[in-house]
């Protein structure tokens, strides 16, 4: 082989080493723009998810039933039923022997003490208070429906997945609101979220509502009854929920956005001034919310705020907090 010959073939094998980087290369950036696409593609089907049941939900959320308004009937006093759901924590798991037994809670007790709840609504309008003609019933969602997985602990214990969770409970809460209309025929439910259905660790300020697993219960609730005009829903896309009943105006949120409540004076002082704050924005009578497992009923100094469902559990016990029984 001449020195040209080899010099040729020389040139050839650089040239297929540099050809055969270049392919590398080439796979190498293929894969990574394969993955990323693949990838868009999975968001892009998340977002006309997200689209189609935003606007599912649009289409369910009605406005105000005109039965909430007053009537002019001076022979028969009329009244219609407030009440509030809060604070459910369904699926999370209380052990009583972590708390010295002073409390339980499971998915079985749970759904009996819903069960209950129901009853007792009916129950109370009807044997305890006489003379009134109801138009309906207020049933306001003030969330924490679920106990979620926001802290490991309660991901390691709660009774089922999240998704399981919604399936079986929306299916309980559906047979509540059911009794609720055949006693009383028409049912009016607004729900703002709580804090333990968000699907991140730290709370949100943007999409805070369409990003909570409460909302989306709210909306499989409110699918449920579509076609049933005496059963309506208000599903807002802020943290609160304005409800006027008669000349009675209600502001429903969870409660989640006091601040303190630790100190000597508990959570009047930081719950007070949150309603001042509000007052400026949403103008109310009376402002509901949950949030704290604590019932205050003090309706005529403009405050209701709600007990749980749950009762005590272990948070409570550790934060030496008193117990209360669950309501």
């Amino acid at each position: 082989m001449s020195l040209t010959e080899f010099s040729e073939q020389e040139e050839y094998i650089r040239r297929i080493g540099v050809l055969e980087q270049e392919l590398a290369a080439a796979k190498t950036d293929f894969n990574i723009k394969a993955e990323l696409n693949k990838g868009l593609i999975q968001q892009v089907s998340e977002l006309e998810t997200q689209l189609a049941l935003s606007e599912k939900a649009a289409a369910l959320i009605s406005s105000p039933p005109k039965w909430l308004e007053p009537k002019k009937d001076k022979k028969v006093h009329r009244g219609t039923v407030c009440t509030i759901l809060s604070d459910t924590h369904f699926d999370e798991v209380v052990n009583p022997a972590e708390i010295g037994g002073i409390n339980e809670y499971n998915r079985e007790i749970a759904t009996e003490r819903l069960e209950t709840y129901f009853h007792k609504v009916i129950e109370v309008s009807r044997d305890y208070i006489s003379n009134i003609e109801y138009d309906g019933v207020l049933l306001c969602l003030g969330g924490d429906m679920i106990s979620g997985d926001i802290h490991e602990e309660l991901k390691e214990t709660n009774e089922d997945t999240i998704l399981g969770t919604i399936v079986y409970w929306t299916e309980q809460l559906a047979a509540g609101i059911r009794l609720l209309h055949n006693h009383f025929g028409k049912v009016h439910v607004p729900g703002v979220v709580g804090n333990h259905g968000r699907r991140t660790r730290k709370p949100r300020m943007k999409l805070r509502v369409r990003d909570n697993f409460d909302w989306f219960m709210y909306v499989q609730l409110a699918q449920i009854f579509a076609e049933n005009k005496d059963i309506t829903f208000d599903i807002p896309d802020g943290p609160d929920c304005a409800i006027k009943v008669y000349d009675t105006n209600f502001l429903l949120t969870h409660g989640d956005q006091v601040k303190g409540g630790g100190g000597i004076g508990g959570i009047w002082p930081p719950i007070k001034r949150l309603q001042a704050r509000k007052q400026v924005i949403n103008p109310h009578d009376v402002l509901l919310m949950g949030h704290w497992h604590q019932l205050i009923q003090a309706a005529q100094n403009g405050l209701v705020v709600n007990g749980s469902l749950k009762g005590y559990d272990e948070f409570a016990a550790i934060c030496n907090f008193p117990p209360e029984p669950p309501q």
